[in-house]
């Protein structure tokens, strides 16, 4: 498992896991839906991703994740 793998595992599982709890237990679980996308898109731009950071103090190697 590399870094970028990871970072799509755990993003994606809580937009799955948002998603879910809004269906199932409250709608205003959406928000948190809305600001993982956004936080997505802030980092697409600066670079900077705080779980990223996290990952890779944990050891993950980093490679190209799409190659």
């Amino acid at each position: 498992m590399t870094v970028e793998r990871a970072i799509l595992l755990v993003v994606g599982t809580l937009i799955v896991a948002t998603v879910l709890l809004a269906v199932y237990v409250n709608l205003n679980w959406l928000w948190l839906t809305g600001i993982l996308g956004a936080h997505l898109v802030q980092a697409s731009f600066t670079g900077l991703c705080p779980v990223v950071m996290i990952l890779k103090k944990l050891g993950l190697p980093q490679k190209s994740g799409f190659a």
